[in-house]
């Protein structure tokens, strides 16, 4: 059973949300645990410093645990099957495929949560139980979600363009010509990770398909061949095809990893006007200095065709290879409201967990686009992170590669046929 984020998953956000409280202190029974946990997630750069720095939180509580954090970025699926295949897998780990939580839990790899579950239902809702459940029992805990439905510009290089924040799909490269026009590249790609390819052709798809071919490709009830996949690719290539309006072309896209991506946008000089690419843009920047709203802004994705609000989703979980008391006040921990608040103050999070206040997030903009969650009329979570890890999370195969080869030759025929027989591999 396949599940899915709605609007409503993180609602709290915008109109629930009631004050945080605080995990209490260093008590006795915090000091009584002891022991070391360590941690693989897919939190990289920036992100792994706000991990790290909710870990000292944590550490600072239970002063008798250490937390090791290893970030194995867009391999963690590969990682983590390599390390339970060889019998030594990490005590936690931070996935952002709900599919790999799925087939972890269904093949006995992971430690059940239900320690946490009151926790978890008091701060999340019941909601936060579902979105971590597999066949009943809770295996994750639903930590960091994302609004993946967001643009993000650099407020001078629009300004020196003459251009506002387009709404629809023409104005979008209307834009993105005159910004061309004005003397910089319209668009940042991270073509050295496929993942950031896959976000761009699923808010295309969701746009143009609607929910229910969504659903329908999702889970390989439609073929990759179907021309509402060919219609999509075909306005993806519109953006990723405009190779004079990439910074250094196709090759320099294929070099260009995500948080370089974010840093030609937003920077002082910046090298690109523009990112399509989630809420979780600002936390990712290494530029220092740049101020909301004044040096960059965001924009939500296009509209389609006349196309309803929508939002693709994303979220990373957090799960238990190895039980033990450390390793379960470690997850208590960042289940409660302080932990994501450390995070929040920091930029680019959102927390499922609706005891974290909108004054915590860091700046309007983060807030604004986690209301948008709330107001959108059709919500669904990221397509290829739904998918078999093998088809649509997997550094150099499936999905990611196969989008990334879209990149260099623009084949819209040969990437769906191409997509097609990595699916109905993965999904035999």
């Amino acid at each position: 059973m396949r599940y899915r984020v709605s609007a409503f998953t993180l609602a709290a956000l915008a109109a629930a949300l009631v004050a945080a409280f605080s995990v209490g202190g260093a008590g006795a029974g915090h000091q009584a645990v002891s022991g070391k946990v360590s941690m693989i997630g897919i939190w990289t750069a920036t992100e792994q410093q706000s991990i790290q720095a909710v870990i000292a939180g944590f550490h600072k509580k239970f002063p008798g645990v250490t937390v090791s954090y290893t970030s194995a970025g867009n391999d963690t699926p590969t990682v983590l099957k390599t390390r339970l295949a060889g019998g030594k897998p990490p005590d936690v780990a931070a996935v952002g495929q709900p599919s790999l939580v799925r087939e972890f839990a269904q093949k006995g790899q992971l430690k059940p949560l239900t320690f946490a579950q009151g926790v978890v239902r008091a701060n999340y809702g019941p909601n936060g139980i579902a979105l971590g459940s597999v066949k009943g029992k809770l295996y994750g805990l639903f930590f960091k979600a994302a609004n993946k439905s967001t643009v993000w510009y650099n407020v001078k290089a629009f300004k020196d363009a003459g251009v506002q924040p387009p709404k629809t799909w023409p104005q979008l490269l209307a834009a993105a010509k005159t910004i061309r026009g004005s003397g910089l590249p319209a668009y940042a790609i991270a073509g050295a990770e496929g993942w950031t390819l896959t976000d761009l052709f699923e808010n295309i798809y969701l746009r143009t398909a609607g929910p229910v071919k969504y659903d329908q490709l999702t889970d390989h009830k439609i073929k990759w061949t179907d021309p509402s996949v060919k219609k999509a690719l075909t306005l993806m290539a519109q953006v990723t095809g405009d190779t004079q309006n990439i910074p250094g072309g196709t090759s320099g896209a294929l070099q260009t990893g995500f948080p370089q991506s974010v840093d030609q946008v937003l920077s002082k000089s910046p090298k690109a006007a523009m990112v399509i690419e989630g809420d979780f843009v600002p936390g990712v920047a290494t530029t220092k200095g740049l101020k909301p709203m004044v040096d960059y802004n965001m924009f939500p994705f296009p509209s389609i065709n006349g196309s309803a609000p929508a939002v693709v989703t994303g979220g990373d979980t957090v799960v238990m290879f190895k039980d033990s008391p450390a390793a379960r006040a470690f997850i208590t921990y960042l289940a409660s409201p302080a932990a994501s608040t450390i995070w929040a103050k920091r930029g680019g999070f959102t927390s499922p967990n609706k005891k974290v206040p909108l004054s915590a997030y860091s700046d309007a903009l983060t807030r604004r686009s986690a209301a948008a969650l709330v107001a959108a009329k059709i919500s669904r979570f990221d397509l290829s992170d739904l998918e078999p890890a093998a088809f649509g999370a997997t550094t150099g195969q499936g999905e990611w590669k196969i989008l990334q080869d879209f990149l260099k030759d623009k084949n819209v025929n040969g990437t769906a046929s191409a997509l097609e027989s990595s699916a109905a591999k993965a999904f035999k």
